[in-house]
Protein backbone atom coordinates (compact mmCIF):
# COMPACT_ATOMS: atom_id res chain seq x y z
CA UNK A 1 0.00 0.00 0.00
CA UNK A 2 1.17 3.62 -0.78
CA UNK A 3 1.49 6.54 1.88
CA UNK A 4 -2.14 7.55 0.90
CA UNK A 5 -3.88 4.28 1.25
CA UNK A 6 -2.06 3.45 4.86
CA UNK A 7 -3.16 6.62 5.87
CA UNK A 8 -6.80 6.30 4.81
CA UNK A 9 -6.95 2.69 6.12
CA UNK A 10 -5.48 4.64 9.59
CA UNK A 11 -8.20 7.24 9.17
CA UNK A 12 -11.34 4.70 8.93
CA UNK A 13 -10.04 2.34 12.09
CA UNK A 14 -9.81 5.80 14.46
CA UNK A 15 -12.72 6.99 13.18
CA UNK A 16 -14.43 2.95 14.13
CA UNK A 17 -12.64 3.59 17.53
CA UNK A 18 -13.53 6.82 18.16
CA UNK A 19 -16.93 6.76 17.25
CA UNK A 20 -18.55 2.63 17.22
CA UNK A 21 -19.66 3.04 13.93
CA UNK A 22 -17.57 1.78 10.70
CA UNK A 23 -16.53 4.37 7.73
CA UNK A 24 -19.14 2.39 5.56
CA UNK A 25 -22.13 2.76 8.30
CA UNK A 26 -21.24 6.85 8.23
CA UNK A 27 -21.04 6.85 4.75
CA UNK A 28 -24.37 4.91 4.42
CA UNK A 29 -26.22 7.23 6.88
CA UNK A 30 -24.74 10.60 5.22
CA UNK A 31 -26.26 9.22 1.95
CA UNK A 32 -29.51 8.57 3.73
CA UNK A 33 -30.14 11.71 5.06
CA UNK A 34 -29.93 12.95 0.88
CA UNK A 35 -28.24 15.85 1.30
CA UNK A 36 -28.13 17.94 -1.49
CA UNK A 37 -24.45 19.53 -0.74
CA UNK A 38 -21.17 18.75 0.82
CA UNK A 39 -20.81 21.19 2.85
CA UNK A 40 -24.44 19.66 4.63
CA UNK A 41 -22.60 16.47 5.14
CA UNK A 42 -20.04 17.95 6.58
CA UNK A 43 -21.84 20.40 9.02
CA UNK A 44 -24.49 17.79 10.00
CA UNK A 45 -21.83 15.38 11.00
CA UNK A 46 -20.41 17.41 12.90
CA UNK A 47 -23.31 19.41 14.62
CA UNK A 48 -24.83 16.36 14.99
CA UNK A 49 -21.86 13.47 16.14
CA UNK A 50 -19.63 15.33 17.36
CA UNK A 51 -17.59 14.75 14.38
CA UNK A 52 -13.88 16.32 13.36
CA UNK A 53 -13.92 18.01 10.37
CA UNK A 54 -11.18 15.67 8.67
CA UNK A 55 -13.37 12.86 9.38
CA UNK A 56 -16.62 14.70 8.42
CA UNK A 57 -15.26 15.79 4.73
CA UNK A 58 -14.15 12.05 4.22
CA UNK A 59 -17.45 10.36 4.99
CA UNK A 60 -19.13 13.44 3.38
CA UNK A 61 -16.66 12.76 -0.29
CA UNK A 62 -17.52 9.36 0.08
CA UNK A 63 -20.78 9.58 0.42
CA UNK A 64 -21.39 12.12 -2.60
CA UNK A 65 -19.23 9.85 -4.82
CA UNK A 66 -20.41 6.02 -4.19
CA UNK A 67 -22.26 4.87 -7.51
CA UNK A 68 -21.00 7.79 -9.63
CA UNK A 69 -17.61 6.57 -11.22
CA UNK A 70 -15.29 9.66 -10.71
CA UNK A 71 -14.54 11.93 -13.75
CA UNK A 72 -10.89 10.93 -15.21
CA UNK A 73 -8.22 13.36 -14.79
CA UNK A 74 -7.71 14.13 -18.41
CA UNK A 75 -11.74 14.97 -18.56
CA UNK A 76 -11.31 17.08 -15.71
CA UNK A 77 -9.10 19.04 -17.32
CA UNK A 78 -10.92 18.96 -20.79
CA UNK A 79 -13.45 21.00 -18.79
CA UNK A 80 -11.15 23.23 -17.52
CA UNK A 81 -10.06 24.33 -20.86
CA UNK A 82 -13.01 24.03 -22.97
CA UNK A 83 -14.41 26.50 -25.13
CA UNK A 84 -12.98 29.99 -25.22
CA UNK A 85 -10.40 28.92 -22.63
CA UNK A 86 -8.51 26.24 -25.22
CA UNK A 87 -5.96 28.41 -26.10
CA UNK A 88 -4.76 28.23 -22.55
CA UNK A 89 -3.79 24.89 -22.98
CA UNK A 90 -0.32 25.21 -23.69
CA UNK A 91 0.46 27.04 -20.97
CA UNK A 92 -1.24 23.97 -18.87
CA UNK A 93 0.98 21.59 -20.65
CA UNK A 94 3.77 23.65 -20.11
CA UNK A 95 3.36 23.89 -16.32
CA UNK A 96 3.02 20.31 -15.67
CA UNK A 97 6.77 19.42 -17.65
CA UNK A 98 8.06 22.15 -15.22
CA UNK A 99 7.01 20.55 -12.51
CA UNK A 100 7.64 16.97 -13.49
CA UNK A 101 11.28 18.17 -14.31
CA UNK A 102 11.99 18.88 -10.46
CA UNK A 103 11.56 14.97 -9.82
CA UNK A 104 9.71 11.53 -10.25
CA UNK A 105 7.70 12.39 -6.86
CA UNK A 106 5.74 15.26 -8.27
CA UNK A 107 2.00 14.50 -8.68
CA UNK A 108 -0.51 16.22 -10.67
CA UNK A 109 -3.78 15.97 -9.52
CA UNK A 110 -6.61 17.66 -11.79
CA UNK A 111 -9.63 18.63 -9.58
CA UNK A 112 -12.94 20.21 -10.89
CA UNK A 113 -11.73 24.15 -11.07
CA UNK A 114 -7.76 23.52 -11.26
CA UNK A 115 -4.41 21.16 -11.19
CA UNK A 116 -2.79 20.77 -7.65
CA UNK A 117 0.95 19.93 -8.06
CA UNK A 118 1.58 17.97 -4.63
CA UNK A 119 4.83 16.44 -3.24
CA UNK A 120 4.64 15.51 0.13
CA UNK A 121 1.98 17.82 0.23
CA UNK A 122 0.40 20.58 -2.11
CA UNK A 123 3.32 23.14 -3.13
CA UNK A 124 1.51 24.42 -6.23
CA UNK A 125 -1.91 24.64 -8.23
CA UNK A 126 -2.87 26.76 -11.24
CA UNK A 127 -6.22 27.31 -13.09
CA UNK A 128 -7.57 28.80 -16.17
CA UNK A 129 -9.07 31.92 -14.45
CA UNK A 130 -10.07 34.13 -17.57
CA UNK A 131 -10.03 33.18 -21.45
CA UNK A 132 -6.75 35.32 -21.49
CA UNK A 133 -5.15 33.90 -18.51
CA UNK A 134 -3.81 31.30 -16.39
CA UNK A 135 -2.94 31.75 -12.31
CA UNK A 136 -0.44 29.74 -10.95
CA UNK A 137 -0.65 29.73 -6.68
CA UNK A 138 2.48 28.98 -5.26
CA UNK A 139 2.81 28.26 -1.88
CA UNK A 140 5.97 30.31 -0.60
CA UNK A 141 5.61 31.21 3.16
CA UNK A 142 8.22 33.71 4.14
CA UNK A 143 8.50 35.36 0.78
CA UNK A 144 7.36 38.72 0.22
CA UNK A 145 5.55 39.25 -2.38
CA UNK A 146 7.16 41.46 -5.18
CA UNK A 147 6.63 41.94 -9.06
CA UNK A 148 5.13 39.48 -10.43
CA UNK A 149 5.19 37.57 -7.57
CA UNK A 150 1.76 38.88 -5.89
CA UNK A 151 0.09 37.82 -2.74
CA UNK A 152 -2.49 35.01 -3.15
CA UNK A 153 -5.26 37.46 -1.85
CA UNK A 154 -9.01 36.10 -2.45
CA UNK A 155 -7.39 33.80 -5.17
CA UNK A 156 -6.92 30.82 -3.17
CA UNK A 157 -6.58 30.48 0.71
CA UNK A 158 -4.25 26.79 0.34
CA UNK A 159 -1.36 29.29 -1.74
CA UNK A 160 0.57 32.03 -1.02
CA UNK A 161 1.36 34.03 -3.84
CA UNK A 162 -0.16 34.44 -7.13
CA UNK A 163 1.79 34.68 -10.82
CA UNK A 164 -0.56 35.85 -13.36
CA UNK A 165 0.44 33.52 -16.83
CA UNK A 166 -1.17 35.02 -20.64
CA UNK A 167 1.70 32.74 -22.56
CA UNK A 168 3.93 30.07 -22.42
CA UNK A 169 6.50 32.51 -22.57
CA UNK A 170 5.34 34.08 -18.77
CA UNK A 171 7.28 30.67 -17.51
CA UNK A 172 10.16 31.87 -17.52
CA UNK A 173 13.54 31.22 -15.33
CA UNK A 174 11.99 33.34 -12.70
CA UNK A 175 8.61 31.30 -12.15
CA UNK A 176 10.50 28.26 -12.64
CA UNK A 177 12.64 29.32 -9.47
CA UNK A 178 9.74 30.27 -7.10
CA UNK A 179 8.01 27.02 -8.49
CA UNK A 180 11.30 25.05 -7.53
CA UNK A 181 11.41 26.37 -4.04
CA UNK A 182 7.94 25.80 -3.16
CA UNK A 183 8.42 22.00 -4.35
CA UNK A 184 11.99 21.92 -2.54
CA UNK A 185 10.20 23.33 0.85
CA UNK A 186 6.92 20.35 0.08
Amino acid sequence: MGKLEDAEATMKKNLEEKTGKSFDAWVALAKKKNFAKHGEIVAWLKSEHGMGHGYANTVAISARQEGDAPPAGEDLVAAQYAGNKAALMPIHDALVKMAQSFGKDVEISPKKTCVSLRRSKQFALFQPSTATRVDLGIVLKGTAPKGRLEAAGSFNAMVSHRVRLESVKDLDAEVKAWLKAAYDAA
